[in-house]
C-alpha cells in the first residue's frame, strides 16, 4: 500500500499497488496519482491486471538521466491521474523485466494497455516532449 494525499481536499488514501479500475479519494472521489514500484516477482499483477494503460519507466539508481527523468513522470503521472498508472522497475533488481521487453538502455519508458506495449521511448526528456507522446500512447489501442 502508498499513502497519496489528494491534492482536492488533502484527504490521506491507501493505494494498493494492484487493484482494477481507478484509484479515488475516499473523501471527494477525485482521481488520485497512482505511482508504485514493481519488480520480477510482482510485476504482473500490478502491470498487465489493471484496466487503465500503464507507463512503465526502467531505470537504475546509478543511472543520471533515469534521476533526471524521475520527477518529470511523477510530474506527468500527477496530470494525468486517473488516466495512467506510473509503474518504476529498478532494472538492477529486475532482469527479468528487462529481458522480456529487451530493455539495452535506460531510462526505458513503455506505455503498455491490456499488457500489450503501445509506446517506447528511451532517454530522458523533458515534460513538454513527454506530454504529447504520453497522450498518444494512453489513447492508441493496442494491436490485435
Amino acid at each position: 500500500m502508498t499513502i497519496v494525499t489528494c491534492s482536492n481536499c488533502q484527504h490521506r488514501n491507501r493505494i494498493p499497488a494492484a487493484a482494477r479500475g481507478v484509484p479515488r479519494c475516499g473523501k471527494c472521489r477525485q482521481p488520485l496519482p497512482w505511482i508504485v514500484d514493481a519488480g520480477d516477482q510482482d510485476f504482473a499483477e500490478v502491470v498487465e491486471q489493471g484496466t487503465m494503460p500503464v507507463l512503465v519507466d526502467i531505470w537504475a539508481p546509478w543511472c543520471g538521466p533515469c534521476l533526471l527523468i524521475s520527477p518529470v513522470l511523477e510530474e506527468l503521472a500527477i496530470e494525468k491521474a486517473g488516466e495512467v498508472k506510473l509503474v518504476r522497475v529498478n532494472a538492477d533488481k529486475a532482469p527479468d523485466v528487462s529481458r522480456r521487453f529487451n530493455v539495452t538502455s535506460i531510462p526505458t519508458l513503455l506505455v503498455l494497455r491490456d499488457g500489450q506495449v503501445v509506446a517506447e521511448r528511451i532517454g530522458t526528456a523533458s515534460s513538454d516532449a513527454l506530454r504529447p507522446w504520453l497522450r498518444d500512447a494512453i489513447t492508441k489501442a493496442p494491436a490485435t
